[in-house]
C-alpha cells in the first residue's frame, strides 16, 4: 500500500474506528472513558530506558513523566471538577516508572488545579533524592503575580511543596503569550516577559539560586510568539544570560506544519534546529498533540497497523518526539498504568524511524494539518471556567467528531438517499456523543463570552468564538432532526 495520502482519500475513509485514548487528554479527571485498547501488550522491559545525556553529564530518560494529568479520586461533585488527586495510586505510578527507568518528573505550581505540585513531592519524598530529577516551573501568569514578592513566594512554596532542597530543572513558564493587566488592557508578548521575569529582578534571582546550586537547570517553557523565543536566545548568543534547556511543542504534525493548525505557532523543526544549533538540551511537550495524534482516523490507523501491527498509534508519536539527538526527554502527562507501560516500551529502548518510516508520518500530518480542529491540547489553563462550561471537554469532542466524519453539512433538498441516511447517522452520532461526553449545563451554549479564558490559553485560541461557532452546530443539527 503506498504511504501517499490525498486530502480526498483521507477525508473519504475518515470513519468511527479511531483507537480511544482519552486519558491521554484527560487531565486529572476520573473519567474512566479509556481502555487498553491500542495499547502495546507485553512485556515492560527493565533496565532498558533510552537515556540521553544533559549539560552537566548527568543521564536522564528519555521519557519523562509530565505531573499535569494525575488520576482523582472519585467525588459526586459536579463533573469531578475539584476532585482530589488519588495519592494512593500516584505513588503507584511514580513507583512503577522508577522501576523502569524513568527518572525525570516535571510539575507546576497550577497542574492539577494546584495539587500536583505536593502530590509529586508525597510521590518522589519515598524515593532516594539522587533516583530522580525534578522539574517546576515559575508560573507567575496573572499579573497579581508579578510582583517580585509574588513570584519569590511562588519559587519558595514549590521547594516546600516537592520537598526538596535543590530543584534539577526550573523554567519561565509559557513565555511568548499576551496576558492583561491590572487596568484590563492586552499586554504584548515581549512586555509581558519582562514584566513576569526581567523588571521584578526574577530572571537575575533565580541566575543566582542557580550559582549557588538551588537550581540545577534553568531555562523556559514557550508557547506562542516566536519573538520571545528568539530574543531569549539571542540574550545566550549576547552572553547575558544561558539557558541549561528550553520545552517546546513537538510531535510529527508539529514539525513541519504547526502553523496551518494555529496560525500563532512556529514549526518545532525550526525551533529545535534553533536550539541544538546552540547545543540546548530540549524537552518535549505535547508529543501526542493533546491526544489527537491517537485518535487519528481510519486510514491513517491502517497504514500504522500495517507497518507494525504490534505497535501503538501512540508509539509512532513518542518515537518521532524522541528521534532527535538533542532532545533530552519526551513529557507525557500518564494518568494510567497502561499508558506509563507502553510508553516504556516504546522507550526501552527507543527504535530510531527510518526513511520511510518518516515518509509515511509526514504524509499522515500533511492531510491532518488540513482538518478545521480546534488547536487544544487540554492543559486546562483555561479552567475552571466561571460558568461552569467544559471547555476542553468541548473541543475535544467537537475534534474527535470532525476527525471521524461526524461533522458534515446539511444534505440539502437535492441530496441523494445515501447522503441523507449518513447525514442522519452522523448527526445522531455527534448529538448523542454530546449530551453523553458534556453535561447539558456544561456545554457550549453557556459561554457569555468573559473573555477570562483567552488569555489563559497558551495556543492563543478564541475560546469564546469557537464556543459560538460550536453552539451554531450543535443548533443546526437539532433543528435538522
Amino acid at each position: 500500500m503506498s504511504n501517499n495520502i490525498d486530502r480526498r482519500t483521507f477525508l473519504k475513509l475518515a470513519g468511527a474506528g479511531a483507537i480511544a485514548s482519552a486519558a491521554v487528554a484527560a487531565g486529572c479527571n476520573t473519567k474512566q472513558e479509556t481502555t487498553a485498547e491500542g495499547v502495546s501488550l507485553g512485556e515492560v522491559p527493565v533496565g532498558k530506558m533510552t537515556m540521553r545525556e544533559n549539560l552537566h553529564g548527568e543521564q536522564v530518560s528519555l521519557l519523562g513523566y509530565g505531573c499535569m494529568r494525575f488520576p482523582t479520586i472519585e467525588t459526586n461533585s459536579e463533573a469531578q471538577q475539584n476532585a482530589p488527586l488519588d495519592q494512593d495510586a500516584i505513588n503507584e505510578l511514580v513507583d512503577y516508572a522508577i522501576a523502569h527507568g524513568v527518572n525525570l518528573f516535571d510539575t507546576a505550581p497550577p497542574y492539577c488545579k494546584g495539587q500536583s505540585e505536593h502530590a509529586t513531592g508525597i510521590a518522589l519524598s519515598r524515593h532516594k533524592r539522587e533516583d530522580f530529577f525534578v522539574s517546576t516551573k515559575l508560573s507567575n501568569h496573572s499579573w497579581q503575580q508579578w510582583s517580585r514578592e509574588a513570584s519569590m513566594a511562588m519559587y519558595h512554596n514549590s521547594m516546600k511543596e516537592l520537598q526538596v532542597d535543590y530543584l534539577d530543572y526550573y523554567m519561565l513558564h509559557s513565555v511568548g503569550g499576551t496576558r492583561t493587566d491590572a487596568d484590563g488592557n492586552e499586554v504584548e508578548p515581549l512586555e509581558v516577559l519582562k514584566r513576569r521575569f526581567f523588571d521584578n529582578g526574577m530572571l537575575d534571582f533565580l541566575c543566582e539560586e542557580r550559582e549557588k546550586g538551588r537550581i540545577h537547570n534553568l531555562g523556559f517553557s514557550y508557547h506562542g510568539d516566536i519573538s520571545v523565543f528568539d530574543y531569549l536566545l539571542q540574550l545566550q548568543d549576547q552572553g547575558k544570560y544561558h539557558w541549561d534547556h528550553v520545552l517546546i511543542q513537538h510531535n510529527y504534525v508539529d514539525w513541519n506544519h504547526s502553523k496551518l493548525i494555529n496560525p500563532r505557532n512556529t514549526n518545532s523543526s525550526y525551533l529545535y534546529g534553533e536550539l541544538a544549533k546552540r547545543n540546548i538540551p530540549v524537552f518535549v511537550m505535547e508529543p501526542l498533540l493533546g491526544g489527537q495524534l491517537v485518535n487519528l482516523n481510519d486510514h491513517a490507523i491502517e497504514l500504522l497497523k500495517e507497518r507494525d501491527p504490534q505497535a501503538s498509534i501512540a508509539s509512532w508519536a513518542f518515537r518521532f518526539a524522541g528521534q532527535q539527538p538533542r532532545i533530552l526527554t519526551v513529557l507525557s502527562g500518564m494518568t494510567y498504568m497502561e499508558h506509563l507501560q507502553d510508553n516504556i516500551r516504546t522507550y526501552s529502548p527507543l527504535k530510531p524511524l527510518n526513511d520511510e518510516e518518516l515518509s509515511m508520518l509526514e504524509d499522515i500530518a500533511d492531510v491532518f494539518a488540513n482538518f478545521k480542529t480546534v488547536p487544544c491540547t487540554d492543559c486546562k489553563y483555561c479552567m475552571p471556567c466561571p460558568y461552569g462550561i467544559d471547555i476542553p471537554g468541548v473541543f475535544a469532542h467537537y475534534n474527535k467528531c470532525l476527525n471521524e466524519g461526524d461533522v458534515i453539512m446539511g444534505p440539502g433538498d437535492d441530496a441523494a438517499p445515501s447522503h441523507r441516511k449518513a447525514f442522519r447517522q452522523a448527526r445522531r452520532r455527534f448529538l448523542v456523543g454530546y449530551d453523553r461526553a458534556i453535561p447539558s449545563v456544561r456545554q457550549a451554549d453557556h459561554c457569555i463570552g468573559c473573555q477570562r479564558c483567552v488569555n489563559a490559553c497558551p495556543q492563543g485560541i478564541d475560546i469564546p468564538s469557537q464556543m459560538v461557532s460550536i453552539n451554531n452546530h450543535v443548533e443546526q443539527l437539532k433543528q435538522s432532526m
